[in-house]
């Protein structure tokens, strides 16, 4: 359980206009990003408080957790995501401007021929390996 930091003004944006993608998105709104996700957040509840969402409950599991903190996290609006779901604490990397999967994995796994398993485990908000953004908060598996 903690408290993790996102790029408030990165991230993906639920609104239309980039005025309103400034705003924190409504629980409503999150929560469909995370169903549209086909994430299975049964047993967590959502709640927005000021540009922070608070995620607790019971989730399905650990790595379940991981992708739903993610998913709400690379909104843009979302400065901050409070992980009040019991288990261990996540490891996330915040992708910096040149980073690849490959240096990521190089530097959070020891190899970089270890870039797949970060991409895999951060299906379905990543679509290719190679479509990171700086600020995008990325999970990190478990060795």
């Amino acid at each position: 359980m903690g408290l993790w930091s996102f790029v408030k003004d990165a991230g993906k944006s639920l609104f239309g206009s980039s005025a309103e993608a400034a705003e924190v998105p409504a629980e409503d709104a999150l929560k469909k990003e995370i169903s549209d996700l086909g994430l299975d957040a049964s047993g967590l509840d959502i709640t927005v408080e000021g540009d922070k969402v608070k995620v607790s409950g019971a989730a399905v599991s650990q790595e379940m957790k991981e992708k739903v903190i993610l998913a709400v996290g690379n909104v843009a609006g979302v400065a901050a995501v409070e992980d009040a779901v019991p288990g261990s604490d996540p490891v996330f990397h915040t992708v910096q401007k040149g980073d690849t999967l490959s240096a990521i994995a190089k530097k959070t796994l020891g190899s970089a021929n270890r870039y797949n398993e970060i991409f895999e485990a951060n299906k379905p908000m990543l679509k290719h390996p190679d479509k990171i953004y700086p600020g995008q908060v990325l999970r990190i598996p478990a060795a």
